[in-house]
């Protein structure tokens, strides 16, 4: 009950066509998910499995896409932890934030968010039984950097000071949040996820030295309790960030943004590499686009099999809002076509 091509990709073999998956290709930009939300709370979506399993399902079904993804939330560990959350037009809300060490106090204990997480496990086996078993299916979770800078200021961008600021109360945070990580991925993997990825959006905005020292310390840990289980992704991280975090042991493999070349990373014999075509350029005229997406191919078709091992094919980040869906399907048959 797994991909070929995905599977393959984990495991560095040469193959001819890659896997296609794209960050958040289930989403407001598809019809399916459109459907369900005129029904449904965004919440609802998240925390009701057989939703959230119905969602995932959508775009795989429609797209033919290699891999489904867990339909969820990076936040909701936060709010197993008793922060409050809710979702509106504007985002996603915390009912609080953290100012100070003794705030973690208030904390909810580990084993009650651990069963307030438990609706991610249902959610990973519905979705496996949902989609088609020729498919593989991935979970996630937020970085713990990334949970931190909500956790403090309510989002993820910015000038980020307090979360750099704050040594002791990052320590005290990523304490408590890496036990809780550690039983989300358990139950992730337990329910039928192959690979759990790390997203950590907020940490493309660290220079190198502080990514080494307050980021990277976190994800080692979280790798050495799932070796082999575990990939990451930022966006737009420093080439001394993306080396440090190429040199973590047991890390199965990363996504790269749409502004490095990815080419050279492929075939390295230790990670597969996701990505990475700017997802903005789908919103170009149909034409016009498959004259890109073209251009962007090239490079890779100059390779040899052995040389792209481990090429996971998608975009540089998630499918945006209002993304033509027609491009999405011209993406797929486009790179199925070239790579035969």
């Amino acid at each position: 009950m797994s991909n070929i091509r995905f599977q393959a990709a984990v495991r560095l073999e040469p193959q001819i066509t890659p896997p296609i998956w794209m960050m958040r290709q289930a989403g407001r930009y598809h019809w399916h998910y459109q459907n369900l939300r005129k029904k449904y709370s965004f919440e609802e979506l998240c925390k009701v499995p057989e939703l959230a399993a119905e969602v995932a399902f959508g775009p795989v079904d429609d797209f033919d896409f290699d891999t489904a993804i867990l339909f969820s939330d990076i936040l909701f560990p936060l709010e197993a932890f008793g922060m409050g959350l809710r979702f509106g037009d504007e985002g996603p809300k915390l009912g609080w934030h953290l100012s100070s060490v003794e705030d973690l106090q208030k904390f909810y204990p580990l084993e009650q968010a651990v069963e307030f997480m438990g609706f991610q496990k249902e959610a990973v086996v519905r979705t496996r039984k949902r989609i088609p078993k020729d498919k593989s299916l991935i979970g996630f979770v937020g970085g713990p950097w990334t949970l931190f800078c909500y956790a403090t200021q309510g989002k993820h961008d910015g000038n980020l000071i307090l979360p750099k600021v704050s040594t002791d109360l990052r320590e005290g945070f990523y304490e408590k949040i890496l036990a809780l990580l550690k039983e989300n991925i358990r139950l992730q993997l337990e329910g039928g996820a192959e690979i759990v990825m790390i997203f950590d959006t907020a940490a493309g905005d660290a220079s190198p030295v502080f990514f080494e020292e307050g980021i990277l310390p976190s994800i080692k840990l979280l790798v050495e309790a799932f070796p082999g289980k575990i990939g990451y992704y930022a966006k737009n991280l420093a080439p001394g960030s993306l080396r440090s975090l190429r040199e973590i042991p047991g890390l199965i493999g990363f996504g790269m943004d749409h502004r490095t070349d990815i080419v050279h990373f492929l075939g390295n014999g230790s990670h597969f590499v996701q990505g990475n075509f700017d997802q903005a350029l789908l919103f170009l005229e149909p034409g016009e686009f498959k004259k890109y997406l073209n251009r962007w191919i090239r490079p890779f078709l100059d390779l040899i099999p052995e040389k792209r091992a481990g090429w996971v094919c998608g975009l540089g980040h998630g499918v945006l809002p209002k993304t033509p869906e027609a491009n999405i399907r011209t993406f797929v048959s486009t790179i199925r076509e070239a790579f035969v």
